[in-house]
């Protein structure tokens, strides 16, 4: 079977790519095979979430998000030299708010009511090759399909990479993510709270209610302790973390505790093939800006095929996947260069690096025009 493009990911990003590309009229094949329910939740921007409103993704965001409308940032390690405390309120740039905190499940529902038909696979890629200028895939249950276009949504062990030779390169952290929901006695209302310490943040993001999504970074022995306490146990860690600011605090969910590392991809597009989301990069959760910079890669996608009309040649997806590699690349490099540096100056011991980041945290309180500067970057805009 031919198809215009194939597009190998069950994520929300390679969702999101194979509804887009099937409503403008190209013949799709996803392969999307089934896994576990996705517990995690995001925090996308409100770049973001225009995108998502424009392009159809999703119908009204206060139908199932939160909204983020500020951020408060406490330096909770024992250092010599601590950073202020910082609150970051949306209406200091006149918008309704910083963004809207969503399950990813919720978000998954939606992207998939397509409006176009196209073929879904539910079975694994065991093979990729690239012959005549067109993409032969393989799967486990014996499906054999061939495209002119290929899109790697496949994730940080991402097949497509790998199968067609895209450079990569890994960074493994001594530190982990505990993602949980959380119920508190109080909360601030639509405000995320980041406690900054030694080995991470530990970061509280409103869902609606007194219901809070955790976000903690620390070293992965400490969090897998922590992951397999007795109810009990952990909902008193969690007090001590929050410095018991919020009351009790009840856990209303299992802990997922996730590897963390940064994946850096110099060239994200060539010969007709593309990589999105985490098949192209991946990072620490700072900033809110993992399923963001990956919704992005989907918007720049879309812009790179939208010239072009079905039955298109080979040529024609070269020049479509070279258009979306210079398209991404100042994004990518910005936004994995700031992450990065973000994280290791929140664990960093050097005492230059740490005054650095308590001189940068007090700019950003006091100087008007640069928190200005920081609101927009930090929404990808």
């Amino acid at each position: 079977m031919q198809y215009d493009i194939a597009i190998i990911g069950g994520g929300l990003t390679g969702v999101a790519a194979a509804r887009l590309a099937a409503e403008r009229g190209f013949s799709v094949v996803h392969f999307a095979p089934a896994f576990a329910k996705d517990y995690r939740t995001s925090a996308l921007m409100m770049p973001t979430v225009d995108f998502m409103l424009h392009a159809g993704l999703i119908s009204d965001p206060h139908a199932f998000g939160t909204p983020l409308r500020k951020i408060r940032i406490i330096d909770a390690t024992s250092r010599l030299l601590r950073a202020p405390e910082a609150l970051f309120d949306s209406a200091e740039i006149e918008i309704e708010a910083f963004g809207y905190n969503f399950a990813n499940c919720d978000l998954l529902d939606a992207f998939s009511q397509p409006s176009q038909h196209f073929d879904v696979k539910e079975t694994m890629v065991e093979q990729i090759k690239q012959e005549n200028g067109h993409y032969k895939i393989s799967s486990q249950d014996g499906t054999s399909v061939s495209a002119t276009m290929l899109v790697g949504a496949d994730g940080k062990k991402s097949k497509v990479r790998d199968s067609l030779g895209f450079a990569s390169h890994t960074t493994p952290f001594k530190q982990s993510a505990l993602v949980a929901d959380v119920e508190f006695d109080r909360v601030e209302k639509e405000t995320s709270v980041e406690f900054h310490y030694e080995n991470g943040p530990f970061t509280l993001v409103p869902a609606g209610d007194n219901k809070i999504n955790l976000v903690w970074l620390d070293d992965h022995e400490v969090l897998q302790k922590v992951a397999n306490m007795p109810a009990a146990d952990f909902a008193q860690e969690l007090g001590k973390k929050s410095h018991h600011l919020f009351g009790h605090a009840k856990p209303l969910t299992k802990a997922f505790v996730f590897p963390l590392s940064n994946l850096a991809v110099p060239v994200v597009g060539k010969d007709g093939a593309f990589l999105i989301g985490e098949a192209a990069h991946a990072f620490p959760p700072i900033g809110a800006q993992g399923l963001n910079l990956g919704l992005r890669d989907v918007e720049d996608y879309v812009a790179a095929i939208d010239g072009l009309v079905p039955g298109f040649s080979a040529t024609d997806a070269r020049n479509a996947s070279k258009k979306y590699d210079d398209l991404r690349q100042g994004d990518l490099k910005r936004t994995g260069g700031f992450v990065d540096g973000l994280f290791r100056s929140l664990i960093t011991e050097m005492l230059p690096a740490q005054g650095v980041r308590l001189g940068g945290v007090w700019a950003l309180k006091s100087l008007s025009p640069l928190r200005k500067f920081a609101f927009q970057f930090g929404m990808g805009r």
